[in-house]
């Protein structure tokens, strides 16, 4: 018997890639940057994700390449796409 549902963020690959296609879909401010809190409030609070899964997820994204964080930690910035983030199949 199963008495939790799988969730879909716990691997931080699969996080990294939302937290990725959220910044996708966010005009940047300037420079290209998106303030953090315009991917991180939709990846918790309308996907019901957890904290350490969006700390998982934005770590991945930024060693992979993906995603640069500000020094701040206020701003993140959308790098060039690149093979490994293309879609899985």
């Amino acid at each position: 018997m199963k008495h939790t549902e799988q969730r879909p963020y716990a691997d931080p690959e699969a996080a990294a890639r939302k937290l990725v296609e959220l910044a996708a879909s966010i005009t940047p401010v300037q420079d290209g940057r998106i303030y953090i809190e315009r991917i991180n409030a939709p990846f918790l609070f309308n996907l019901k994700a957890s904290g350490p899964e969006f700390g998982a997820g934005l770590r991945y994204a930024i060693e992979q390449g993906w995603l640069e964080l500000h020094e701040s930690g206020t701003f993140v910035r959308l790098m060039a796409p690149s093979k490994g983030l293309l879609p899985r199949q």
